[in-house]
Formats: C-alpha cells, structure tokens, sequence
C-alpha cells in the first residue's frame, strides 16, 4: 500500500449523523479528503460525475435510489470506479447483491476508523477489502445455501491460487509465492472467473467460500 498517497472520497449514506461523523472522522486523517457526501443514490450519482474522486463508500438502504442500483448504475457508466459498500448486521442478502454489483470492498458501519482508512487505501490501490467481521457473520448462511461442491470445475492449480486471490495477494505476488510468471497467473485468474460465472474478486471469494474451498 502506498502510505503516502491522499484519496478524494464520496461518502454516500441518509443517515445524516452517521454521515457527518464519519465526514468528521476522515477529515482528521491527512491522508483522506472527503470532497463530497450524499443522502441517497442519485445524490451520489451526480457527485460521482461531477466531483474528482477516488473511492465512494456507498450505503446500501437510502431513499430515492438505494446503494445496489446505484453502484450498478455508476459501473454501467464507468467499469473503473472503486466503490465501498458501508453495511449493517444483517445486510447478507444486501452483501451479495451489491457483489454482484461490482462493489469492490465491504465494511461495517461498526469499524473504527482505522480500519476504513485500511480499506480505502486496499481498493484504491486495486485490491478488494473485505472486513473479517462481516464475513464470518456471513458464513453461516453460506454454508447453509451450499450447493455441491466444484469437483473438477477447477484443476488443483487453479484451487490453490484461488485461495491465494482470497487471502488478498495480488496476480504478482501469487506469481513469485509460486514461482511461477504473472502471466500464468493472469492466465490462470481468468479460466478461474470464466469456469465459475464470477465477475470479479468479490464474486470469487463468495463462490470459493459458498463451495467450501475457502473458509473464514
């Protein structure tokens, strides 16, 4: 992660005194710039368009238009924008809609501030964060819903580097615990996202934890 580097931030969220401490918190931080906020989803929109930014950290139940058609909405028109879900306990239904969205990081609104930071500085520098809490609170019902298990929908090789896209590392870092190229790697990610229907990272970790390859 790059220490160094500043983030323009959008926070997205109706509840006006959740979002104004969280406004206040970021604020602090030398690192965080939060050059605009919204109460719902077409709100976050037009900041989207209008504002330079980084990363939003989008709400998922707002008024007018919720955090999931938004978040859809804003990848539709540009497939590049890092977007956070902010989630409550309970949201499992929620979470993996706004997977399927294409969000990129999940925390709850019960993180300290240092960990959003950290999941701030992880997307914005092209990882997924996924906060530990809310993933164990998911994996009952994951397990729950479990369908059969890949057999040999993945080859060995592909299970392992599977795990390893789980545990956070990046293609490059696969590629040197492996010794093996980034190329067999970005090789390697793709048949993985084709042979399992996923379209990104996020995707993957839900599938590789709902078929038991995983676990948290």
């Amino acid at each position: 992660m790059n220490a160094d580097r500043s983030y323009r931030i959008i926070l997205a969220d109706d509840h006006a005194l959740f979002l104004s401490g969280l406004q206040g918190l970021l604020s602090r931080r030398a690192e965080c710039e939060v050059v605009g906020t919204a109460a719902n989803g077409e709100e976050c929109l037009a900041l989207m368009q209008e504002s330079e930014h980084d990363v939003v950290l989008m709400d998922i139940d707002m008024p007018v238009l919720d955090g999931i058609r938004a978040t859809e909405r804003a990848l539709a028109l540009n497939p590049e924008e890092k977007i956070i879900t902010l989630s409550m306990h309970g949201d499992d239904e929620f979470y993996f809609r706004m997977v399927e969205a294409g969000a990129k990081g999940f925390i709850l609104k019960s993180a300290d501030i240092d960990e959003v930071v950290t999941a701030i500085r992880t997307v914005c520098d092209g990882g997924t964060y996924f906060s530990q809490e809310l993933l164990r609170n998911l994996v009952g019902s994951l397990k729950s819903t479990r369908g059969e298990r890949p057999g040999d929908v993945l080859s060995d090789r592909e299970k392992e580097i599977l795990l390893l896209i789980c545990r956070g590392m990046s293609n490059q870092e696969i590629a040197d615990k492996l010794f093996i190229s980034k190329r067999t790697v970005d090789k390697h990610r793709a048949n993985i996202l084709e042979k399992t229907g996923c379209r990104n990272t996020a995707n993957l970790v839900v599938w590789a934890i709902k078929n038991g390859i995983a676990e948290i």
